[in-house]
């Protein structure tokens, strides 16, 4: 296993599709240079059949960085495992927790759980087929199983398969009845079980996911034996409170981020993007909480949506907004 990035997975924000993409990854990367990113979900056969290699493009300063993998087939996804390594990814995810319709019908996500024989000949496939760690997310359980049976069966088939790394999302998946949405808040959590499942399988480095909020909670899980904490909606909401001290508060190293220093950071990047003929929201949309909860927030947030939308809307624009949000760093 390769140690950095077992060591960056202390910490780590969680694959969401529509928000993890690379300009979100890299804007992370200036609040935290230690913790591990996800990629939203690529399906394997996007890539494979799809031939869609531009989903794998991502910043080599994004680095650490994991390629989380959509898919049920060992074969396919071996294959799309090799391109993820390929183009330079430090690790490949298997997601077996997604909830969502459109990954039920391809047989992936977290139905999988239903199929841990199958889930553990996808991992000893792409495993074969790549250098790179393999690891898996997955949930507790889906429907009307009963998690204290099945995830140690879950994770005894995987660990054989040579998945040495797992993060596990402490609710179950209702499959019928609740959107993706209400998958993420409606089943109750269940974080002693994850506890438990790290004293039944003491060799294999767990991380827990699911509703933490700050790095005060990340820290409880971590000091209870735990070896990693991924956090999801709160380090894309509010980046600055999750990401800026990460580094020394959940790795004992550096200073905490400068979230004005890191918006100045920010213009070259969007400078490159628009030469290449993108757009400013497609950046500056996940910056928008990087004040939360500071006066000038609502101002900073106001001002970067409603200008960052425009024709030939630059860097100029972001810096407008920081104005709002800038004097409180030097009171």
């Amino acid at each position: 296993m390769n140690d950095k990035v077992r060591q960056a997975a202390r910490l780590s924000v969680a694959p969401m599709m529509d928000w993890t993409d690379r300009h979100c990854r890299y804007l992370h990367r200036l609040l935290s240079t230690e913790s591990l990113l996800y990629t939203e979900m690529v399906t394997a056969p996007a890539l494979v059949r799809g031939g869609a290699l531009h989903l794998l493009d991502h910043n080599p300063q994004e680095h650490p960085v994991a390629l989380q993998l959509g898919g049920s087939n060992p074969q396919e996804l071996a294959q799309a495992a090799r391109l993820g390594a390929d183009a330079g990814y430090d690790e490949i995810n298997l997601n077996c927790g997604c909830p969502s319709d459109r990954v039920q019908s391809g047989t992936f996500g977290a139905v999988l759980m239903k199929s841990p024989d199958r889930v553990a000949d996808c991992v000893a496939a792409m495993r074969e087929a790549v250098d790179v760690d393999v690891t898996v997310k997955c949930r507790i359980g889906v429907d009307d199983q009963q998690p204290e049976d099945i995830l140690p069966e879950f994770l005894s088939q995987i660990r054989q398969a040579g998945c040495s790394r797992v993060t596990i999302h402490a609710r179950k998946a209702w499959l019928q009845g609740l959107s993706p949405k209400e998958n993420r808040d409606i089943p109750p959590l269940d974080y002693d079980l994850v506890h438990r499942m790290k004293a039944e399988f003491p060799d294999m480095h767990i991380s827990i996911n699911g509703g933490i909020a700050d790095l005060e909670q990340a820290r409880g899980h971590l000091d209870a034996g735990l070896d990693g904490v991924m956090i999801g909606r709160a380090a894309y909401h509010q980046p600055s409170d999750v990401l800026s001290t990460a580094d020394p508060v959940i790795f004992g190293v550096g200073q905490a981020a400068d979230p004005f220093a890191v918006v100045r950071k920010m213009v070259p990047y969007i400078e490159c993007h628009l030469a290449g003929g993108g757009r400013l929201h497609q950046i500056t949309r996940h910056m928008l909480g990087l004040f939360a909860g500071r006066p000038g927030a609502r101002a900073w947030r106001r001002t970067l949506s409603e200008g960052a939308v425009h024709d030939g809307a630059g860097p100029e624009v972001m810096l407008q907004a920081l104005d709002h949000v800038a004097p409180l760093t030097e009171a």
